[in-house]
């Protein structure tokens, strides 16, 4: 929707409108901030009602200056007194199976667990623990060298102490992980369901080797009830004079003059920037415009969204959860079936802001996006925890959620293209001249949280090369 000036209407301006609350527009509006851009991040409001801890990562993975999470945490400028709020878990996750609870973080510690379980024999369980660290190792090495968003050629990520050494690995998914025996299948499989998020198809050999890795590098918690990773990227845009904005119902994206911006139908102003990236699902946001019958753009393409996240938070009184029980789970119900949907549940246990006698437990997983299917799954999901938590009956309560987001909705799940994905590069910019640009978060799912972490770092810092 393009407009000439009009004089009964506000118009306020920034360099950058950052239309949608996913992570890695935040990460991106951090970058542009520290390059002294003024910086609008406009979040759905049901979006920003959602409960903190269903919108958080699972995986924090390692937290150190060599992990790809501590490095862009060092060098988005959070704090040190935000970063020590990290507890570094040695632990990154369990995977629980009916007949196994193995216990991930390390690879001498994560061999031993196969051992133990009877997953593995003993010159085999370290053979495949040593080659998928080599294969995590060269891959991050691979993430912090590559461009990552077309058009850039910037490398600003800082490297570990292991930068600049070659690796001798060859890329990609090791054989012994790659055609793993029967007992470690549905090990490895719910491993990836989980961490990296996608609705369907496969992510790439070498981003299945990143994510099967990057629990052996340990987790990272909040040590602080109610903190999280969002929290922390909030508040470091605000420092950066950044603004943080709710849309609570209609709007146009619009251009007026050479400036893209939203207005809120019926409110009288304009929301202008010299550049509008959209960090929401343009399917998502073209189908809203649609529907309020507002003007679609062209650029607002992306996927259609056939699976979604769908996430159960639980108080539990402190004492009905098992003390063997980690901060971080994946449960596996059935290890002979697909380890899809409910068959691969990721399982958090957050301390409570009620205190210490209690525990928020948030369960979720990937499933089909209709009403029937989302229902019986959150049944399933419940089910699946007060399995674990015997003697519960009274002592766990169910917590409401809220309105489901319309267009921010960072529970869908992506399904890429086959040829899209790490090791890959996606386009953030839109066709024209208009300075325009899309974050395509199903360009990097395979990635996981990492994934997110590297688009939301590079876009920033391609914008910011435009905008000069």
């Amino acid at each position: 929707m393009t407009l000439a000036g009009d004089a009964h209407h506000r118009a306020r301006r920034w360099d950058v409108l950052v239309l949608g609350g996913a992570l890695p527009g935040l990460v991106a509006a951090v970058r542009l901030g520290m390059a002294r851009l003024r910086v609008l991040v406009a979040e759905e409001e049901a979006a920003a009602r959602a409960p903190v801890l269903s919108r958080e990562p699972f995986l924090l993975s390692g937290g150190g200056s060599e992990s790809v999470l501590g490095a862009c945490l060092q060098a988005l400028g959070i704090p040190m007194i935000d970063r020590r709020g990290f507890e570094i878990d040695p632990i990154a996750y369990q995977v629980l199976l009916p007949e196994a609870r193995v216990e991930v973080g390390g690879v001498a510690a994560t061999a031993e667990e196969l051992l133990v379980w009877g997953l593995a024999k003993p010159e085999g369980a370290w053979e495949i623990m040593r080659a998928l660290e080599a294969a995590s190792q060269a891959e991050c090495e691979a993430m912090r060298e590559a461009s990552i968003v077309r058009r850039s050629a910037l490398r600003s990520l800082p490297r570990g102490p292991s930068a600049g050494r070659s690796t001798h690995h060859p890329r990609g998914l090791p054989e012994s992980v790659a055609h793993p025996s029967a007992e470690l299948a549905p090990f490895f499989e719910a491993q990836v369901r989980v961490l990296s998020g996608l609705g369907e198809g496969t992510p790439s050999p070498e981003a299945r080797a990143r994510l099967l890795g990057s629990g052996l590098q340990g987790g990272a918690n909040f040590s602080k009830a109610g903190a999280g990773l969002r929290g922390l990227l909030h508040r470091r845009i605000a420092s950066l004079h950044g603004e943080l904005r709710t849309i609570d119902g209609p709007f146009d994206l619009i251009e007026l003059g050479d400036h893209p911006g939203i207005a809120r139908v019926g409110r009288g102003d304009f929301w202008l920037g010299r550049a509008l990236l959209v960090n929401a699902p343009g399917a998502l946001v073209a189908c809203a415009l649609e529907g309020w019958n507002r003007k679609r753009p062209p650029y607002l393409k992306g996927p259609v969204f056939r699976h979604r996240r769908v996430s159960l938070h639980l108080r539990a009184q402190r004492d009905v959860v098992p003390e063997a029980l980690g901060r971080r789970a994946i449960l596996v119900s059935d290890p002979a079936a697909p380890v899809v949907g409910t068959n691969a549940i990721a399982l958090t246990v957050h301390p409570s802001e009620r205190g210490a006698l209690f525990a928020e437990v948030v369960g979720s997983a990937v499933v089909k996006d209709d009403p029937a299917s989302l229902a019986e799954s959150a049944a399933l999901i419940e089910e699946a925890v007060r399995r674990l938590m015997p003697f519960s009956q009274g002592r766990i309560s169910r917590i409401p959620n809220p309105a489901r987001p319309l267009w921010d909705d960072e529970a869908a799940a992506p399904a890429p293209e086959p040829r899209d994905g790490w090791p890959g590069e996606v386009e953030i910019h839109t066709p024209g001249r208009r300075p325009i640009f899309c974050l395509p978060r199903e360009g990097l799912a395979g990635l996981g949280l990492e994934g997110e972490l590297l688009l939301g770092w590079r876009a920033g810092d391609a914008i910011r090369a435009e905008l000069s």
